[in-house]
């Protein structure tokens, strides 16, 4: 049986899980993705540049972002496999699809920064 307060705990753990997780995957991303968006979006200046100088820090922020999303995921899904009994709070869980679609950005976002790295000598080279 889970009592509302630990529902609630598990809640806010999973908001902070993929809010971390969407900062780290920005972080990551920030040496190469990040400049390229916000060419894309039309924002440029000298300053974009500097973002460069975060690409020693990217192996750090991938292991942060991949421990966010790792225990994220876990608590998300793990929430939905608990026994509850009729009547307590978490036998109608909210739904969480805002976090989910988080934990599935950051994904997406560390996805795409790892594959850079191996897709830009492809098009630097040709």
């Amino acid at each position: 049986m889970i009592k509302q307060a630990d529902h609630i705990a598990d809640d806010r753990r999973q908001t902070l899980m993929a809010a971390g997780g969407l900062v780290g995957a920005l972080a990551a991303s920030s040496c190469c993705i990040l400049p390229l968006a916000l060419f894309g979006l039309g924002v440029s200046g000298a300053w974009i540049g500097n973002f460069t100088r975060l690409a020693p820090y990217q192996p750090y922020f991938l292991t942060a972002t991949l421990a966010f999303l790792g225990y994220g995921y876990w608590l998300v899904y793990r929430s939905s496999t608990r026994a509850c009994a009729d009547g307590e709070a978490c036998a109608r869980p909210l739904p969480n699809r805002l976090v989910k679609a988080g934990l599935i950005l950051a994904t997406i976002l560390v996805i795409a920064a790892l594959a850079l790295d191996f897709i830009a000598p492809l098009f630097l080279n040709s």
